[in-house]
Order: structure tokens, then sequence, then C-alpha cells
């Protein structure tokens, strides 16, 4: 006698931006289809839906992720930072006020997901963690420069087709240095670990 098939659909529970939202996905479905489709959170943007070009970038438990790579049932149970979620209140965090104060976009669709690698940059960098051009990777080095190089480096993993790099690099730049200054990022798992800025 043959078995029944598995369902193919489960009930999940996404922690997004602090609050819990419970929906039934088919398990093949991405997280950025249930952001997007199911629970109307259309500032994660679909780009490549391949993982290449970065415009659907959130935060999950504070590390960026491509979310058209992510299936929701397997980010179920974690903590999922959109672009809606950035924010304190009314208070912009510091990297979407660079962004928006130095010109870091243009037709404005990656600017979500260059938004949440930024944030997520600063805070690898300042916890010490080296790129593929950090000169010196020893963990008592601590972190390095931020220079621009590091920035480029580090945020190359969103394609920008307006071609803002400049802008955004500058962007990333201030907002890490306002960072260094004020202490840790808003939101972020960090106590205080001096941070350093270059323009770019």
């Amino acid at each position: 006698m043959a078995t029944a098939p598995s369902p193919t659909y489960s009930a999940v529970t996404l922690n997004i931006n602090g609050e819990k939202h419970t929906l039934t996905v088919d398990h093949r479905t991405t997280l950025l289809d249930a952001l997007r489709e199911r629970l109307d959170m259309t500032g994660t943007k679909k780009g490549c839906d391949q993982g290449q070009c970065g415009a659907c970038t959130v935060l999950i438990d504070k590390r960026r992720a491509v979310s058209c790579l992510q299936l929701a049932v397997a980010a179920e149970g974690r903590e999922i930072t959109t672009i809606e979620g950035v924010a304190e209140g009314e208070q912009l965090h510091p990297v979407q006020q660079a962004f928006l104060d130095l010109d870091g976009y243009q037709c404005g669709y990656c600017t979500p997901g260059q938004i949440c690698s930024a944030v997520a940059v600063i805070e690898e960098h300042a916890a010490g963690w080296p790129s593929a051009v950090t000169d010196d990777v020893r963990p008592e080095a601590g972190p390095p420069p931020l220079t621009a190089d590091e920035i480029r480096e580090r945020m190359s993993g969103n394609l920008c087709r307006c071609g803002a790099y400049v802008s955004i690099v500058q962007a990333v730049a201030r907002a890490a240095g306002i960072a260094s200054e004020a202490g840790p990022v808003p939101g972020s798992a960090q106590d205080g670990t001096t941070r350093e800025g270059a323009a770019a």
C-alpha cells in the first residue's frame, strides 16, 4: 500500500520587524515572496530572483541575507528585519539619513537592499570581521580602517544599475562615523566598539 504524500504546505510564524505574522505557505515559497505577496511588505525588492543583485537583502538575526534564496519555512523563529523596520519610529536610521543627505540612490530600486546591507556592514566591521581587502586579519589587530576600498568590498553583493556607487560609499562611511561617535547603531548587537569612518 502506497503511503500518502507529505503535505506541501505548512503554517509558519515569522517574526518580522518585531511583529509576529502567521501564515500558511507552500514549502517552496521564498521569504521574499512571502514578504511581498503574502504580507504586503513591498519595500524589499525583487531584482534578479537568483541571489545575484542584492535588491532583496534583509537582516536575519542581524546578519544580511538575500531573501530570494531563503525559504520562508526556514526563517521561522528567527528575527527578520526588512527596510520597513530599520528606522526607530519617525527617527531615521543613520544609514537612511546618510543615503538621503548624500544622494546614495538614483531610481531607488536597489536602495532598500543597499541600506539593509550597509547596516550589517557597519556591525560586521565593528565586530572586527575582515574582508577580502583587509591587510591585517589577525583578531588582535581589531577592526581595520573603514576605507573606501573596505566599504566597496563589503558592499559588493549589492548592485546599483544607476551607478550611484560613489555616493553609496560616502553614505556608508558617514553612517559608520556617526555610529562610532554616538555608540552602537540603533538596533545593533554591539556595545560601543569604536569604528573608524572614511570618506570616499
